[in-house]
């Protein structure tokens, strides 16, 4: 096998093979670590600006300690760093559906995979987060209808882009409203995006929750030598008294 490329780890999973893979980026003289599911690319970890800033936008919107996050879907583990670089988070669980992700951390095969399983506010957690996200006892198996301050996601491509058809009912209205209902009152849901903010999830979200907006995340592409912009969605529940699915 060649130096410039190595494929750590190969395995197939129910949504097709996974992949991971170690590359020598010639132009820049690094070296990348990529997923990919399939043909689909999932994660790089020369592009991780928006998913740090999901993370940070995300707590940016909350006030005091002992903070309880969810971040669903662990890739890199990029965002769930970033979470635990806050001494305002209390714990946080970290919900990913592809055993071998969680694997490459706990084993150590990723550089973030100590960091995050050295940190005892954090957990990772086997389980397919729409179907929780849908579900009553919601996304701590030990703590069930456990609710969070904030809730940040990181899985699909885009709202209307999923790794999974099976993804899409989580995006209407109906399954934002039962998903909110694991959130605290005022916490904050936020949600990675691969594309330019869409007015029409924009406003889905604000029938879901009691305000929401979209910020562009741009960085720059150094092998096209170009700016890129991604969308981190923010959208907070009431204030006032949990919210109730419709």
């Amino acid at each position: 096998m060649s130096l410039l490329f190595e494929e750590l780890d190969y395995r197939p999973t129910p949504i097709g093979a996974l992949s991971l893979r170690r590359r020598r980026e010639l132009k820049l003289g690094v070296d990348i670590l990529e997923i990919k599911l399939g043909e689909e690319h999932l994660m790089s970890s020369l592009f991780t600006a928006s998913e740090i800033a999901l993370a940070k936008l995300g707590l940016a919107e909350l006030s005091g300690a002992g903070l309880d996050v969810v971040v669903g879907g662990l890739g890199l583990g990029y965002t769930a760093a970033a979470v635990l670089e806050s001494l305002s988070v209390g714990s946080l669980v970290v919900i990913e559906t592809l055993e071998p992700v969680i694997d490459w951390h706990v084993s150590g095969l990723l550089p973030l995979g100590p960091q995050l399983t050295g940190d005892p506010r954090c957990r990772l957690v086997l389980g397919d987060f729409f179907a929780l996200a849908a579900s009553e006892a919601g996304f701590d198996p030990d703590a069930p209808s456990r609710q969070f301050d904030a809730i940040l996601v990181d899985i699909d491509h885009s709202p209307e882009f999923f790794l999974d058809p099976a993804n899409a009912g989580f995006y209407t209205p109906q399954g934002l409203a039962r998903f909110a209902t694991h959130m605290k009152p005022g916490g904050v849901f936020g949600l990675w995006s691969n594309e330019l903010p869409d007015d029409a999830f924009t406003a889905r979200l604000a029938g879901a929750f009691a305000e929401a907006r979209a910020e562009e995340v741009t960085f720059h592409n150094p092998l096209q030598d170009k700016d890129f912009t991604q969308t981190v969605y923010l959208a907070r529940t009431a204030s006032g008294s949990p919210t109730r699915a419709a």
